[in-house]
């Protein structure tokens, strides 16, 4: 996956930045380019798109809820019919503490998955059956930086940017205080210019106890969903891995310091959930990776955690994930999610006639992200949609940090989501007693009108802090 352009291990490496190089992958793409770069009711799910069979999910693996009460026998009835067996059992902390005492069945199965659904589908027992969805990130590739003008998305130059220099003039810089998390791959933790801005677990020192009891030992800086492991970065010195979770993080909290960029914000904690690994991630491994936030903030109220960013899609509609987000909004988590960046033609989509999750779902903790260009153009890639894309904030060529060490240009709605994610946390650092909801609120009422993006998102403009 990591084909794409590796440079900037050091400043001089500027002057070298080539034209634009694409790869494009399933729906993770890669763009580089010198000057440009993947909603409100708790009681109801979104509709269900009119292609969700057609998503792509794990083999043989499908997810269950069985109703409450329902006994071992009466599960293994059901689960035959399918010649199914459980594979593993998911209940989380998150949804213990909401009084679910059930779960979700992780079953294989050895027939086709659509198959399988269709068989369980109205069965007594069972409150619904799904695939296990596969997702990818929503990216399209790859403070000297920002004082040369190669970051337009942060900075006061170029007028489409999110004017974040301008809060900083005013001292709104972030805080320490603020917690966000990166449901994403891993973050590179010791890169320069993130070293100091990931979370350190006070909780649960490395001891090999899992002191808190939240089912995690020694979770030091979040969790590795993908491996079951507390290692959230695995590229080690090659950079071969955690290249977008280290993107993101960048774009939302890269340190001010006197080398590479800067994040929306300069002093921030961020939480990795990593659940994305080389081949993308699952229903299953979201669930978890959300959940494990959600059970932070009820487990360890000082902990401020406001938002989480989800830069990636690809799956059909899930109940079991819309319940995780549910979860999350009960705790006055915010959702930030990438808006999609079309189907495999590289256009963008519109999501009111065919639906992108995660950002398609309609709780109020979710804000769906489009992506703009240096020139104030919905970015060609970017899906929208008039009632269910929120805003637009910069996602192409965005400059910021990845392993091992680099830096590189990624466009994508997952490179303008973490511009809002920021925007959030931000917010909160100047605003602390504000909830998510007047968050999201002052976000949406704070964008510009943009042209390009009226009658293509909720708020019709693009990403302002100015005022923050």
């Amino acid at each position: 996956m990591k084909n794409h352009l590796s440079l900037f291990k050091s400043s001089k490496a500027l002057c070298a930045i080539a034209a634009v190089v694409s790869l494009s992958f399933a729906s993770c793409k890669k763009d580089f380019s010198p000057a440009d770069d993947i909603a409100a009711s708790t009681a109801t799910s979104s509709a269900r798109p009119a292609n969700a069979n057609a998503k792509a999910h794990v083999p043989n693996e499908i997810l269950v809820k069985f109703k409450k009460g329902i006994s071992s026998q009466g599960k293994s009835l059901a689960l035959g019919k399918v010649n199914g067996k459980a594979k593993e059992k998911l209940l989380t902390k998150a949804m213990e503490q909401e009084g679910d005492n059930e779960g979700l069945i992780l079953v294989n199965t050895p027939l086709d998955v659509l198959e399988a659904v269709d068989h369980l589908k109205g069965n007594a027992d069972i409150e619904y059956v799904e695939p296990n969805y596969v997702y990818t990130h929503e990216s399209i590739s790859a403070d000297p930086y920002f004082k040369s003008g190669y970051m337009w998305g942060i900075g006061s130059t170029n007028i489409y940017g999110t004017k974040a220099a301008t809060a900083w003039g005013l001292g709104h810089t972030g805080s320490k205080n603020i917690v966000v998390g990166i449901v994403d791959e891993g973050i590179q933790f010791q890169h320069p210019d993130l070293n100091g801005q990931i979370w350190t677990n006070p909780y649960d020192p490395v001891d090999g106890i899992d002191n808190d009891g939240n089912g995690y030992k020694d979770d030091i800086h979040g969790w590795d969903f993908a491996n079951n492991d507390n290692s959230v970065y695995d590229a080690g010195t090659t950079g071969s891995g955690d290249d977008h979770g280290t993107h993101v993080a960048g774009t939302i909290g890269a340190k001010a310091n006197t080398s590479g960029v800067v994040g929306m914000n300069w002093n921030i904690t961020i939480i990795s959930t990593k659940f994305l690994g080389a081949n993308g991630g699952s229903t299953y491994g979201a669930i978890k990776a959300i959940d494990y936030l959600t059970d932070l903030k009820k487990r360890h109220p000082a902990l401020n955690i406001v938002a989480s960013n989800n830069s990636w899609g690809g799956g059909g509609y899930s109940q079991a994930l819309y319940d995780a987000i549910s979860r999350a909004n009960a705790k006055d988590i915010l959702f930030v999610a990438a808006a999609g960046n079309g189907g495999s033609d590289g256009v963008g989509d519109n999501n009111d006639a065919t639906a992108s999750y995660p950002s398609n779902y309609t709780l109020p903790n979710v804000i769906a992200v489009a992506a703009i260009t240096s020139t104030g153009a919905k970015a060609s890639f970017s899906n929208y949609g008039a009632k269910s894309v929120d805003i637009g904030a910069p996602g192409q060529s965005i400059l910021s940090t990845t392993a091992y060490n680099l830096y590189e240009y990624y466009s994508g709605t997952s490179m303008a989501t973490p511009h809002v994610t920021g925007a959030v946390a931000l917010y909160k650092s100047t605003h602390p007693t504000a909830t998510g909801a007047m968050i999201k609120s002052a976000i949406f009422n704070s964008a510009i009108p943009t042209s390009s993006l009226t009658g293509k998102c909720v708020t019709g403009g693009r990403l302002n802090v100015a005022g923050f």
